[in-house]
């Protein structure tokens, strides 16, 4: 079968199923911009790569009777690409997800073939330490080409290492988070929100910040915004940080979002109950969270390493 030559994307029914899959995702399950991009487009790749396995045109009936084959051959093509084990594992969630959102527009009860996920390295989150993240955040904001989008740039930073917010969390705060208080309402991931503790500093920048903005806020309107008074794109506050990182000499690893991991390193080394740091991140499962005894764990080696004379 695998030697036919491939039907075109267009000619397989199961193709508007996908397409359909693109509303229940963002609607009904309220996944994120890019889930739903990824994760369709791996719904696409997937019918495609049936046709020409099966030698034939894909319909919504034909993703009902898959074997565990059909999905090791899938798997199996997409690593002969090139992709690594994460990705692979990510492009298998998004099949199984496709597979079980056809059986429910079949109205019968999901029946997933049991493939095992390709196994992902561990890798451990690179914190910075506290003067870098400082350094970062006063460097980019010196950098911007007006005094108030410097400011903008100073609190959004110190936001993501202060409060341990993603880059898309700051950016979706609205006028209505003004004025500042000791805490702060964050919407996270799934519209989960979340109750984060805001230290003076942080408060200040944003203080700040909305002093010198020259651009009107009131409402819904984002309290972030680019030097047009419109959303801010959230690759500006990466491209800062890459153009900082450069000036300062520090490692490609510390991204905006390497801010969120020195934030909860930083408790954790203080202290920290890892269950609080849980509802701090907005994590929905405390394994997420785990992951950071493992970095203070490596944190507290390399020193161990560099001062012990019998190291």
């Amino acid at each position: 079968m695998a030697d036919r030559p491939e039907a075109p994307l267009t000619s397989h029914p199961a193709a508007a199923l996908a397409a359909r899959w693109v509303g229940h995702l963002q609607h009904d399950r309220r996944r994120s911009v890019h889930t739903v991009r990824a994760y369709v487009a791996t719904a696409h790749r997937f019918i495609q790569f049936l046709g020409g396995y099966r030698g034939e045109a894909i319909g919504p009936d034909a993703l009902l009777c898959l074997g565990p084959a059909d999905l090791r051959a899938f798997l199996a093509q997409r690593r002969g690409e090139g992709l690594g084990p994460s990705s692979a594992a990510r492009e298998l969630s998004g099949v199984r997800a496709f597979l079980k959102y056809a059986a429910e527009q079949a109205g019968i009860p999901a029946q997933l073939p049991r493939t095992r996920a390709p196994k992902r390295p561990r890798t451990l989150p690179r914190p910075a330490a506290p003067d870098e993240a400082m350094g970062l955040a006063e460097d980019a904001a010196a950098a911007a080409s007006a005094p108030w989008l410097g400011a903008r740039d100073l609190a959004i930073l110190l936001l993501l290492y202060g409060a341990g917010l993603r880059v898309a969390e700051a950016l979706s705060l609205t006028a209505r988070a003004l004025p500042i208080g000791a805490t702060l309402r964050v919407t996270g991931k799934r519209s989960k929100t979340r109750v984060v503790p805001i230290v003076p500093a942080v408060r200040e920048a944003i203080e700040d910040y909305v002093r010198q903005c020259p651009w009107p806020r009131a409402g819904d309107a984002p309290l972030f915004v680019g030097a047009r008074g419109g959303p801010l794109n959230p690759d500006l506050v990466r491209r800062s940080v890459a153009a900082a990182r450069r000036r300062l000499g520090l490692p490609d690893s510390l991204t905006p979002h390497a801010l969120r991991h020195s934030f909860a390193t930083h408790l954790l080394a203080r202290g920290a109950d890892l269950r609080a740091l849980q509802e701090l991140l907005g994590h929905a499962s405390l394994s997420s969270t785990q992951i950071y005894t493992a970095v203070d764990a490596a944190r507290l080696l390399d020193v161990y390493r560099h001062a012990h004379p019998r190291a």
